[in-house]
């Protein structure tokens, strides 16, 4: 293997759901702390291999396929614990949950190698798992850093390879809380469109063609309350893609309030939110408004069907407070 990359390969076998997506595109999503383009480098270097040959960036991947991949080394890949405060919802012998505060990164990253949820867990947990490699101990799944809410940890690698299995055959069910732009013009709907990369921007994602990478993406939502020019809605996605319901909902016309990336703004005012003007000016949220809220899996040991709540954070309460009182 050329120099740099790790000693050891990666194995991984596709899952049906992943048919048709570029070989280079899959990695990416597998591997998140590595761009699209180091990815590239890597599979142009031959360091990737497809049932045991050399793959190619545009190869689309099918069901069953095994790879073989040997990484970027990332120093000794583990993460210093730091004695950070969690909000433990439910800890058992093979994972956690844990109700994630906005604004923290799940595990270290270009950019973030400290304060993230991965360095507390490492503080307050003597065993995590491995499954994900040294660099990630723990991680299932994901929430964006400025997401808040409801996430699932894995203790040992036996009841995280169980629970990820279950993400992976979308038997997780999820819910999340929204505070949108817009009123939606229907009380439920399902948004069915396909999600990938954005062509010119590397941090956003888009709605993109299916022959160009992306990937089937489902969110099912329903609208809770309706104000003046705002609404509550929850939000199912049905699949598990990168920023799938911050996208959807700007493709109907109705982006996450204060969403920065896919809605242009960072903030909210009293004052913007309720048409009382700039006299109103104290802020009410500073990140995107959108919570995870619930989430329902299978005891990965007794098969028991369990659900975890976490209520919304302050921002969220103190913005949903202001839209009762002034934006009827």
């Amino acid at each position: 293997m050329p120099p740099g990359l790790s000693e050891t390969p990666t194995e991984i076998e596709v899952r049906p759901r992943a048919d048709g997506a570029r070989l280079d595109s899959y990695l990416t999503t597998r591997f998140p702390d590595f761009s699209r383009s180091v990815i590239q480098k890597v599979i142009d270097a031959g360091a990737v291999l497809v049932n045991g040959k050399p793959g190619r960036a545009s190869y689309k991947v099918k069901g069953g396929d095994l790879l073989r991949i040997w990484l970027p080394d990332i120093g000794d890949g583990t993460p210093t614990p730091e004695d950070i405060p969690l909000t433990i919802l439910h800890e058992d012998q093979g994972f956690v949950v844990v109700n994630k505060p906005s604004g923290m990164v799940v595990h270290p990253a270009r950019g973030n190698w400290a304060g993230t949820l991965v360095n507390a867990l490492q503080f307050h947990f003597d065993k995590l798992s491995t499954v994900s490699g040294a660099h990630r101990p723990g991680v299932i799944h994901r929430l964006d850093r400025d997401t808040s809410g409801v996430i699932l940890v894995g203790k040992d690698d036996r009841a995280h390879t169980r629970l990820a299995r279950q993400f992976e055959d979308r038997e997780v069910e999820k819910s999340y809380l929204a505070l949108v732009y817009g009123t939606p013009s229907r009380d439920r709907d399902y948004i069915e469109k396909p999600i990938g990369f954005h062509p010119t921007y590397r941090e956003k994602m888009a709605i993109r063609p299916l022959q160009e990478g992306a990937r089937e993406a489902v969110t099912f939502y329903e609208v809770l309350e309706r104000f003046r020019g705002h609404a509550l809605v929850r939000c199912h996605p049905k699949t598990g893609r990168t920023h799938q319901i911050r996208v959807h909902l700007t493709h109907i016309g109705h982006p996450i309030l204060a969403d920065k990336l896919y809605s242009g703004r960072d903030r909210v005012t009293l004052g913007e939110l309720t048409g009382l003007g700039p006299d109103h000016a104290s802020v009410l949220i500073e990140r995107q408004a959108l919570h995870a809220q619930t989430l329902r899996f299978t005891h990965p040991e007794s098969g028991q069907s369990l659900q975890f709540t976490a209520d919304p954070p302050e921002d969220i309460v103190r913005t949903l407070q202001a839209l009762r009182e002034h934006g009827r």
